[in-house]
């Protein structure tokens, strides 16, 4: 059987997901919008999803997820760990804005309706995260450039000091163009590595 062309109707949702929310937002979209902009039957939507709140919450999820792949690849480069931190934390604001800079709201009053989820689901990125770049900063102890800190909370800490530059409490318009918001990623980012590299 050839799979080559089988269609993956649970990511055709969730592209149109993202279409709707940026033309609509949540409250405004149905399950029956999601339905015809896939091409699929309102049923073929309950087959893949429970509700209007779990497909939004996965396509939220699945943003993350691609950044996090991101985010491990660097992780994984032959730099040094400064290096790989710095360009972590500068992926993390640009690879968030890129992906709901069509959105004319932030994503929290996009997803006021469902703001307790959001931020739970929200907590558990921040921890992927955070494990994700705690690594890069126990290389950096093991090898000696990086001070003995506490690798998670050092991590969780860069992680909360870049939020402000993420695309939750303001739009991706209000937030500025993208160059702009690397170039505050970038600075923020040196900021927050100078304290921690021992050279």
């Amino acid at each position: 059987m050839d799979t080559g062309n089988k269609r993956d109707v649970k990511s055709d949702i969730l592209d149109a997901t993202d279409r709707l929310l940026a033309r609509y937002g949540y409250k405004k979209m149905t399950i029956d919008d999601l339905a015809r902009e896939t091409g699929i039957g309102k049923g073929s939507v309950y087959l893949h999803f429970s509700s209007k709140q779990e497909i939004a919450l996965s396509h939220i999820d699945r943003i993350v997820d691609r950044l996090t792949a991101r985010l491990r690849v660097i992780a994984a480069k032959d730099s040094a760990p400064d290096e790989r931190l710095a360009e972590m934390l500068v992926e993390r604001v640009v690879f968030r804005f890129k992906s709901v800079q069509h959105y004319t709201e932030s994503i929290n009053e996009l997803l006021a309706s469902i703001r307790p989820a959001l931020l739970e689901r929200r907590k558990a990125h921040f921890e992927t995260e955070a494990r994700i770049m705690a690594k890069v900063i126990s290389e950096g102890i093991a090898n000696g450039t990086m001070r003995d800190v506490d690798a998670v909370a050092t991590a969780m800490a860069m992680l909360t000091a870049t939020n402000s530059l993420l695309p939750f409490s303001l739009s991706a318009k209000e937030l500025g163009k993208l160059e702009e918001i690397r170039g505050r990623a970038e600075q923020t980012a040196r900021l927050l590595i100078y304290g921690l590299v021992t050279k």
